[in-house]
């Protein structure tokens, strides 16, 4: 069938988002540059919309905000933007990996990152105690530090007790609290009571440091090598970790995340949901529908990969995850580096609240 001009719509009368050109001139400040960048296309704009949706749910009195951190976001020097959304009250739970904790350690006890020298052999790096993140170094040195205060807070611990991730944390961060006024992720959240999860606490520099606590200990006690290296020193339940944050979420009106990059922490903090859906389904529990109304993610990974980190929102809808925009959801996906796109972000929210005004273009 051929077409009439006479059938062609017109934007305007449709109700149509009109763009507008990028004009620096009216542009002074990271809010006004990030309103003007929704009015583009293509990441700009992606961007644009995620400062209007973060501004939402961060005023958003109901909502309790989830961030899930993944990726070496402390080696990249990332930590403190998670320290000030954490002073901000933008983050009520964090969800994370053992390697960015560890990391941020290691900058919160006033020790140093590099910047790896071009061409360096790794081989090299390895006998001089440097291990290579991408194009940053860690000084072996650095790890070992870390692991002298790990031991010191495993000291302190009762051992009678069960622990898990949470409150393994929250004692981290309530040492360096008494011991240090440096920033850092566990520090902060301790401060504000912010709970602190890492879901795969074993695959972490700090699990290391633990197991070599407990076989430290148990070779004191008089355990041979391979009996020291399977008998723990104590108690660890990953799974008080799911109750608390699944008390937590159970007691909130309105849920949001915001994550960086994907993986383990950003799956279980969605899975939220559907857990929740099958203890009213298969136990026939009177528990009420969970749903993230609100979600900002930066990550590159696209969707055609298939790995959980570059799933979308709306493809988390068909799981029960989240709700769809029109019973309310509301999502921005910048498929950037975070490291480029998180600060631009931070700081133009930041700039828009102190200023009062509201959520920005696209509300």
């Amino acid at each position: 069938m051929r077409r009439n001009s006479a059938d062609f719509h017109d934007g305007a009368e449709d109700g149509l988002t009109p763009l507008e050109p990028l004009d620096l001139g009216k542009v002074d400040d990271f809010d006004e540059l990030l309103r003007a960048m929704s009015l583009t296309a293509f990441g700009g704009r992606n961007l644009g919309e995620a400062a209007a949706v973060l501004t939402e749910m961060v005023q958003d009195q109901e909502c309790l905000i989830v961030g899930t951190f993944s990726g070496a976001m402390s080696v990249a020097k990332m930590g403190l933007l998670i320290c000030d959304m954490i002073d901000r009250g933008w983050l009520d739970i964090i969800i994370t990996t053992g390697a960015l904790v560890a990391h941020g350690l290691v900058e919160s006890l006033g020790r140093i990152h590099y910047k790896c020298p071009t061409g360096s052999s790794d081989r090299t790096l390895y006998y001089q105690g440097y291990n290579r993140i991408y194009d940053t170094l860690e000084m072996e040195a650095n790890l070992d530090y870390a692991e002298e205060i790990m031991g010191n807070v495993l000291n302190r611990l009762d051992q009678s007790q069960t622990w898990c991730s949470e409150s393994f944390c929250r004692e981290l961060g309530k040492y360096l609290a008494e011991h240090t006024d440096q920033p850092g992720l566990l520090r902060n959240a301790y401060l504000n009571g912010v709970p602190v999860f890492i879901p795969a606490f074993t695959d972490s520099e700090l699990a290391l440091d633990t197991a070599i606590f407990m076989v430290r200990q148990a070779r004191r006690e008089g355990c041979d090598l391979f009996e020291g290296l399977t008998r723990p020193a104590f108690s660890f339940n990953p799974f008080l970790d799911l109750g608390s944050y699944a008390r937590r979420i159970l007691a909130s009106r309105k849920l949001g995340i915001f994550t960086v990059g994907g993986g383990v922490p950003r799956n279980w903090a969605q899975q939220i949901a559907p857990y929740l859906e099958l203890l009213r389904t298969r136990l026939a529990l009177e528990i009420p529908e969970v749903r993230f109304q609100y979600g900002v993610r930066l990550c590159p990974e696209p969707a055609h990969w298939g790995g959980l980190s570059g799933s979308t929102y709306k493809e988390g809808i068909s799981w029960g995850k989240f709700l769809a925009p029109e019973d309310g959801g509301r999502f921005a996906e910048v498929l950037c580096d975070a490291t480029i796109t998180w600060p631009l972000l931070i700081k133009a929210v930041s700039q828009r609240l102190a200023k009062g005004s509201g959520p920005g273009m696209g509300e």
